[in-house]
């Protein structure tokens, strides 16, 4: 009986060994998998961006001599000189950085007082407010580019920033109001109730709480709207004519001649105008990922 108990008990423990390495083997493969997947991911995502840099980095007869070489034989850097020296491109980035900033410094400031108004306010029919604004936000820029272009038109205001800021505004207003809504209505209320008691304004809390507990979602918001305006393409082509006051979009495309593409410079301008949102991403990357983690948390 010893002997049999001996045996059972061995062969148990065996199978529960067998067990043990077949659910470390399949966790080891399911870890490879993801890890596999991961990095396809971010091969597809990158290498646009570096098939970019390596087009700039070409010279004519190599971009017409197509090769799909990975690293350019020879490295060509009159594509960037002849951007820099020949065309208007810092004027473009220029008028971008304007445009792009002031969209987002006033979006910020008209976003948080609506949505700390809906969030705190004692307001009949929140929910149909927010489905309206966040209609707005998919509303197609198409639709209003006729009867924005006669407004603007009949209070001269074409050809200027203003004339890009507005609509700017309009179409990432919304989406910013959405986003702050969600981190606002988080906040406990028993902060503002101790704060008004001591005798601070509305205004002041708002100013003094609320928006330093919420920074991480102020920058993420903010980081959004910035990279919306910067890459707009469509009302900066219709509400702008004049060269000077052109944004990045649309005067890289401007680039392009009537019987060939300069590939070359185009890429090269397109690498140039990248550089500022890699730098703002870089800078307040670790406030954007905290915005989006909480963000998750909080939905």
């Amino acid at each position: 009986m010893l002997r049999l108990y001996k045996t059972i008990r061995h062969r148990k423990g065996r199978l529960e060994e067998g067990k043990m390495m077949n659910y470390k083997n399949t966790k080891l493969i399911k870890r490879v998998l993801f890890i596999m997947f991961f990095l396809i991911f971010i091969l597809i995502i990158i290498f646009p961006f570096y098939w970019m840099i390596v087009t700039s980095l070409k010279s004519p007869d190599a971009l017409v001599n197509f090769s799909a070489n990975l690293i350019p034989p020879k490295v060509y850097f009159e594509n960037y000189i002849y951007v820099f020296e020949n065309s208007k491109l810092l004027k473009y980035l220029q008028n971008s950085l304007i445009v792009s900033g002031g969209t987002t410094i006033i979006c910020m400031w008209l976003a948080s007082l609506s949505a700390y108004s809906i969030a705190r306010l004692k307001i009949k029919g929140k929910k149909y407010i927010m489905a309206f604004i966040l209609a707005v936000s998919v509303f197609p820029g198409i639709a209003m580019v006729s009867p924005l272009f006669v407004i603007f038109k009949e209070i001269h205001i074409l050809n200027t920033y203003w004339g890009l800021i507005l609509p700017y505004i309009t179409f990432a207003l919304p989406l910013a109001i959405w986003n702050l809504h969600a981190y606002f209505k988080d906040i406990p209320k028993e902060m503002e109730e101790s704060a008004k008691i001591d005798g601070a304004s509305s205004l002041k809390i708002l100013w003094k709480i609320i928006l330093p507990i919420t920074a991480p979602g102020l920058f993420t918001t903010a980081i959004i709207v910035f990279i919306s305006s910067w890459n707009e393409f469509l009302f900066g082509l219709i509400f702008v004519s004049k060269d000077s006051m052109r944004t990045v979009p649309v005067g890289i495309m401007m680039f392009q001649g009537e019987y060939n593409i300069p590939w070359g410079e185009l890429s090269a301008a397109a690498v140039v105008a990248t550089v500022p949102i890699i730098i703002v991403v870089l800078i307040f990357q670790k406030r954007i990922v905290s915005g989006i983690t909480a963000g998750a948390v909080k939905g």
